[in-house]
Order: C-alpha cells, then structure tokens, then sequence
C-alpha cells in the first residue's frame, strides 16, 4: 500500500511539472540597476546664469547619456535609442525609475510608490509674454517602450515652476500598456508662470526598488503664437539605429569574418526613417563607411532617392559594401564607421537627426547582443535541480576560447553570493540531432558580478583554454540545485532581431527560448583576458584572503593582506545575511550561533571587496 501511495504521489508531481515544463520557465524582468549610467562621469545639476528664451526645442538626439545641460538642470532620466519602439526622432529621454546613479531610489523598499525621475528645464524667460501670446508646451510620450508598462499608479505628470517657486501640475496621465508615441498639447496660461525664471519639469510616481514603469518623451517644443491643432511636425528623422554589417552576430573577430565574409556580411543595412510631414516628401539618403584606423575608405558616398508616405515610418536599406581592409595581427581590433544620412530640399526641421553614425566593431568575443540591456532575462528554477543556459555560437576556423563576459542583471537580494559555473559544449541533447549532451569544459566556482569594463561586462577568465574546432559550439552557464528556486539574472537585449539561439533546461531537457531578445554572455577567443574584480597590488583586499579553520565549529579568522580593519558578512545559500561585523587580520569571530551547513562568507576593507568563499559549519 505504501509504494501505492508513493507511486501516485510521484503520478501527481510529474504531472504537476509537465504543463509548467511547457509553459513558462524563462522569464524576462526588469534590469534593477543602469549599468553604463552607473559607471558614467559623475554631473552637478545646476542652473544657467541666463535664462533661455523661446522658441524652446529638444529632441534628444546625440549620443550622450545624459540630457543637455544647456537646456536641463538634473540628469535623473539616460538618454538613449534603445528603450522606446519607433520614436519621432532617434533619442528618446527615459524615465526608468532608477536614480542618476542608476540605482533604485530605495534598495529596501519594495512596496512604497513615490515621485522617482525628474527632467527640470533650465529657466525660460516668460516675462514679456501674456496669455494673449498662446503660448504651447508639445511633447510626444510613450509608455512601457522596450522595458515594462507602468501600471495604473505609475502616474506621469508636467509640472510647472510660478514665481512664488511653487510647483503647480500642468498635466498627467495614469500608467498603460505600450502605446504609439502621442503627441500632447499644453496650453501656458497661468499669469504667475509669465516671468522671468519659469521652468517645466516631468516627473513620474513608481515603485522605489523596482525599474519596472518605464516612460519615453520625445520631440519637445515651447513656443507663442501656437495654437491646440498646431501639431504639424515639419521634419524627416531617423528613427531606429541602422543595422549591423554582419547577419547574425553583432560583433566577432576579424580574423572570423575574413575566412568567411561573404557569409557572415548582410547584404542590406536597414535604417528606419519617419516623415513627421502631413504630406509625402522626397528625400535622398545615402551611406559611407571608413576605417578608423587607417582612414581606408570602405565605402564612398552613394546616394539613393525615396518618396516618403506622410505621417510614417518607412524602412530604407543600402547594398552592404565588400571592401575589407587586410587582416594585420590575427588578435587585432578593427572597428569600421558606417555614417548613414537624409537630405532633403523640403525639409526645413532640424538637421542633427538627419544623420547617424554607428560603428561596426570587430574584437576578440562573439556577441548577437548590441551591448544594451532593456529587460533581465532568468529561469524558474526547482530546489532540486539546477538550472541550465546555453548559447549556439559558430565559428569559421578553429579558435581557442579564453574566458566569457557576462551581463548581469541586479536582483534584490544582491547575488553576489550565488555560484554558477561557466559550461562549453560541442552538442546539446535533442538540439540539431545530438543524441547527447558533450561538455568540454566547466569553470567552477564562478561568482556574479558587476562590470567593471567600459561596456559594464563581468569578464571570467578560464583557468584552462578550450580549443574550439570549426563549427558549432555552445557556452552558458549552470546554476546549481544549492541555490534553490532563485535565478541569476542576466542583461537580456530586446533589440536582438531574429532567433536568439538561446537553449535552457530546468527539467534535464534543452528547450529553445521562446522570448525575443539577445541573453548578454559573450565567448571570448584567442587573446589572453584579464577577470574582472582582480584588485591592484596596492589595494589590502585581493583575491588571496583566508578563512580558518574550514569546515569550523565555533571560531574562524581572517587573513588577508595589511593590517586595516575589515567589514565582513556571513550569508546563507538562499542569499540572507545572518552575521555580519567589523575585525582586524587574525582575529577570531564566534559562529556558534549558527545552524550546521554551508555559507558564504566575503570581506571588505577600505572600499574594496573581495570574491566570497564557501565555508562549512559543522
């Protein structure tokens, strides 16, 4: 009767596991932290000694993450042409709900919705206007873009600065799902705002440790002598970044691409521009491209001609050039600059987002990613098992694979102390007809971490080389059955257009992810790599500080390079603190209030961390 019992009880899991196996068990997130803007230059928010005058204008176009400061006191929101879906113009100002360090307003606080985001105006002269002068405020919004709608609570606002300096609302409107970019006219009225110093500002109410109620505004314009069906836009802009020279990746070596470049080239770039006109217009639009370092050109000015449909995005595309430059160092980075622009006779709008310049990188990774994250990708994982991910990456000749860069998303509480192992396979199981999983190799244990890199990737570097034949190979990693149900979360590009080539498995199968969007890990070949987080021998925390005894009962000290003070914590493998404190080289800290079982322990000392190690108590 037991085995019966036990019998259906198993019936009833597999059951219970089957439909969630075909459901969802990949899931896309919110990032939690702005990598590139939490490692940009530090900005002072201040005013211009001058107050601007009308016409006011800004359309966000330029490649900087921050709004300009000439025409914006803060930089709470990041500038940029990846988060918003077929803007008025390329650049769009995001309200994100992360502070301007590109952090949560309120790590600890999950529930509390306040103002977050905020995008002031310089002080505009208003003094010698009158209502009689009409004066409108334009701007177009869209809410969710490439991130996560805001809900009902989410709730943007226009406010306006009178002079008394009180802040009175100008506009708002309540959280939605993704929506066109709408235009929004707003009458200037209130006499108390006829002065000399009146400023505007956009603000949004969000959850405070949640980057999960995204808002774009674009083409923004403050003028008299308007009126409420003064909505014409006369101006042809880009609209999305142009696509990349190659067809499937997004950059690789170039010794890769040489063996092969008429497979790995697209035979189109691919741009989008939008006629803002009421009417068709004819534009030509044409293409170059040079490379950087020798100033070769690649490609010499061609031009072609388009008629434009009115009110719309229209998808323009140029021949890709074949020109090469010659291979000098197997190892050597090569970048090439591809300028894309419109002109026009017609066109009297502004002539800065006629032109786009993206950059075609060849270096030492393979990568289907753009280099931004809008969303974090991560899996349902089971207590009992681990959790795998894997990317299909091909090569043209053999090659030698020297270490992974990955993307981490922030997840509350912070990861640092989760393990996962980087994992290289020639063949997956059930994935194009291998009958079984081969692994090359497996770095073990890795941490996650934060990029400290220009494009915010944390680099491990593998204790052996993986050579690596022609063909198809597969990098990922697994996160093993100790670290419970809770997922790594990893930058996911919702931009990647086309299949992700990404494999998971949860329930000891592969199944190809359904979601679309590039997972951020990035194999990286042939040259020697330095990991991320290796301190400088000038720092007193590296690497090489202790724990003893391990496996301990009662007491451990610390040993580590100096003699500073030292903070240390103590987590356990669901990732909550349980000790924590300050000692000194050596000392013994009593753990004897802990449960038997593993833990992990890191320490800092004078800013700098270390990598945690796993200890056993007994």
């Amino acid at each position: 009767m037991k085995k019966i019992k036990v019998f259906l009880y198993i019936c009833v899991v597999l059951l219970w596991l089957a439909p969630v196996g075909v459901q969802a068990q990949e899931h896309a997130g919110p990032l939690g932290a702005n990598r590139a803007v939490m490692h940009a230059p530090a900005r002072a928010a201040k005013k211009t000694t001058t107050s601007l005058t009308l016409p006011f204008f800004e359309d966000f176009t330029g490649y900087d993450l921050f709004p300009d400061a000439g025409r914006w006191v803060d930089h709470q929101v990041y500038i940029n042409n990846t988060m918003c879906i077929s803007p008025i113009s390329r650049g769009v100002a995001t309200f994100d709900a992360l502070n301007e360090f590109g952090l949560p307003w309120d790590p600890s606080n999950n529930g509390n919705f306040r103002f977050t985001d905020s995008l002031t105006s310089q002080p505009i002269n208003l003094a010698g206007y009158t209502p009689a002068d009409s004066l409108y405020l334009s701007f177009y919004y869209q809410p969710q873009g490439m991130g996560f709608y805001p809900l009902a609570n989410d709730t943007f606002f226009l406010y306006g600065r009178i002079r008394y300096g009180d802040w009175v609302p100008m506009w708002k409107v309540p959280g939605s799902a993704m929506q066109p970019f709408q235009q929004v006219m707003v009458p200037v009225t209130d006499t108390l705002m006829f002065y000399d110093q009146f400023q505007f500002r956009f603000v949004n109410i969000a959850a405070l440790n949640y980057s999960d109620a995204i808002w774009n505004i674009d083409y923004i314009r403050f003028d008299a002598h308007r009126n409420m069906f003064d909505t014409a836009i006369n101006d042809i802009a880009y609209s999305s970044d142009p696509t990349f020279l190659l067809n499937d990746y997004t950059s690789m070596p170039y010794r890769q691409f040489m063996v092969n470049p008429v497979g790995e080239r697209a035979p189109f770039y691919y741009d989008s521009v939008h006629n803002n006109y009421d009417i068709p217009q004819p534009i030509t639009y044409g293409f170059a491209a040079r490379d950087i370092a020798t100033g070769t050109t690649l490609q010499t000015p061609i031009n072609n001609t388009a008629t434009l449909s009115a009110q719309a995005i229209q998808q323009l595309s140029n021949n890709a050039y074949t020109t090469t430059v010659p291979l000098t160092s197997p190892y050597g980075k090569v970048v090439f600059e591809n300028k894309h622009y419109i002109q026009s006779s017609t066109v009297t709008g502004p002539s800065a987002n006629d032109t786009i310049i993206k950059n075609q990188v060849f270096d030492n990774y393979l990568a289907y990613d753009d280099g931004t994250a809008e969303q974090s990708y991560y899996l349902s994982l089971f207590a009992s098992l681990p959790g795998m991910i894997s990317i299909e990456y091909h090569l043209n000749q053999p090659d030698t694979m020297k270490g992974m860069a990955i993307y981490f998303g922030r997840t509350a509480p912070l990861a640092g102390n989760k393990t996962f192992a980087i994992q290289v396979y020639s063949a997956l199981a059930g994935v194009n007809g291998a009958v079984a999983d081969h692994l090359l190799y497996t770095e073990d244990p890795c941490f996650p971490g934060f990029g400290d890199t220009i494009n915010e990737f944390f680099v491990y570097k593998f204790t052996e080389p993986v050579p690596l034949p022609a063909g198809t190979f597969y990098a990922g990693v697994m996160m093993p059955a100790e670290s419970g149900s809770d997922s790594l979360y990893f930058g996911f590009d919702r931009n990647r257009i086309g299949i992700n080539h990404v494999y998971y498995n949860v329930l000891s199968s592969w199944n190809p992810s359904l979601l679309h969007g590039a997972v951020m890990m990035r194999p990286l070949l042939g040259q020697d790599v330095k990991s991320s987080g290796i301190t400088s021998p000038q720092t007193p925390v590296s690497e090489k500080w202790q724990i003893a005894p391990n496996p301990a009962s009662d007491k451990i000290h610390f040993t580590y390079p100096g003699d500073g003070t030292a903070t240390y914590s103590i987590t356990n493998i669901t990732g909550q603190q349980v000790l924590s404190g300050t000692t000194t080289n050596g000392t013994d800290i009593d753990i004897t209030s802990l449960t038997a079982g593993m833990y992990f322990v890191n320490i800092a000392c004078n800013g700098v961390t270390g990598v945690p190690k796993k200890i056993v108590k007994l």
